[in-house]
């Protein structure tokens, strides 16, 4: 590990202006086989909402039919912000491969580039899936060229992109489930945890441990971008849960209750802003964790997953355009994504 502690960086948040989103192109051999059609569409979707924004970076084990698919969606101008790169995957889980960035607030001078991308370990979510060829996709992106930045080595580190909420100042979220979870960084402590954090994301003051919050069938142990997301304004937009028969009922009631006794580091609450549960969706007999939570925020927009649930789904849409009133609330039906476990952040890493 490189513990040298750059002043100079700090880890934004994701409303700030970003370069491009990357993604990782689903394939047959991924998980996606039986409805690759399906969340091939989505992705398609997903890559024409984006490059009306901004560029896009997308690595594929097949680059020439992506460009083929593409360029029969999309406008010439938007074919033109997208970079495709040759490169094999376990997965598609782009938020917990791809490298997390800081930014300098500083002007660059001469060769010095004012921007970091960290390289953390994925290893499945505590080895619950292969990961090797998902850990090699970093490396072959900036060998190539392909990233503006220093690609700095944490292997030694387990930390999914899906596990960390910025503030883009001096807070960052986090889960006790997930970063607690097993065979992650065992034999480390919270304590031990919480100071490599303040390590790595030198303009963190404290770290905020969420305890509650679990969706059934969360492969990740509580990513905390499936239930609150930090949001302009010292805004946190939550899940809540108001059916008492609802499995999720007690749990999310105690988060709700540990938001509201949060402070800034200024001492002032925390707006809050509450999202629907969306409606129990299942996969067989196996619920899916469906969370409007998990929206992706670009230059300009937002895309939100939906499921087929009208109420819920524009209750949902409303509260996240009140949230970022300037920007375009754009909807995505996520119910292809949510048959794997995860949605649109979860699909996706903005790169600044």
């Amino acid at each position: 590990m490189n513990t040298n502690k750059y002043h100079s960086f700090r880890l934004p948040a994701e409303w700030e202006p970003q370069s491009s989103v990357m993604l990782i192109w689903p394939h047959e051999d991924t998980d996606w086989r039986p409805y690759l059609k399906e969340i091939t569409e989505v992705y398609l979707q997903m890559a024409d909402a984006i490059t009306r924004h901004e560029a896009l970076l997308i690595t594929a084990r097949n680059t020439e039919l992506v460009r083929s698919l593409l360029a029969e969606r999309l406008a010439e101008g938007q074919m033109k912000r997208v970079t495709l790169f040759a490169c094999d995957s376990n997965d598609t889980w782009a938020r917990d491969v791809a490298p997390i960035s800081l930014v300098s607030d500083k002007e660059p001078k001469g060769s010095f580039q004012p921007l970091h991308l960290l390289d953390f370990c994925f290893n499945g979510w505590g080895e619950k899936f292969a990961a090797e060829k998902d850990n090699r996709i970093n490396r072959q992106l900036y060998e190539a060229g392909l990233f503006q930045g220093v690609l700095e080595n944490h292997k030694d580190f387990v930390l999914e992109g899906g596990s960390i909420e910025s503030d883009g100042d001096r807070t960052l979220f986090t889960t006790t489930g997930c970063l607690m979870a097993p065979h992650r960084n065992q034999p480390l402590t919270k304590e031990d945890i919480d100071k490599r954090l303040h390590l790595l994301f030198p303009n963190v003051e404290r770290v905020v441990w969420l305890d509650y919050g679990q969706l059934a069938g969360d492969d990740t142990d509580g990513h905390i971008d499936t239930i609150v997301r930090i949001t302009p304004n010292d805004t946190l937009l939550y899940i809540g849960c108001d059916d008492k028969e609802d499995e999720h009922y007690e749990d999310f009631r105690l988060l709700e209750e540990q938001l509201k006794q949060l402070r800034t580091l200024d001492n002032k609450p925390y707006r809050l802003l509450r999202l629907p549960m969306p409606d129990a969706i299942y996969d067989d007999d196996e619920r899916l964790p469906a969370t409007h939570a998990n929206f992706l925020i670009i230059n300009g927009a937002v895309l939100v997953p939906t499921y087929n649930q009208p109420e819920k789904d524009k209750a949902a849409l409303d509260t996240i355009q009140e949230a970022f009133p300037d920007r375009e609330i754009i909807a995505i039906d996520s119910r292809t994504i949510i048959r794997q476990h995860g949605s649109i952040h979860c699909l996706t890493m903005q790169l600044a």
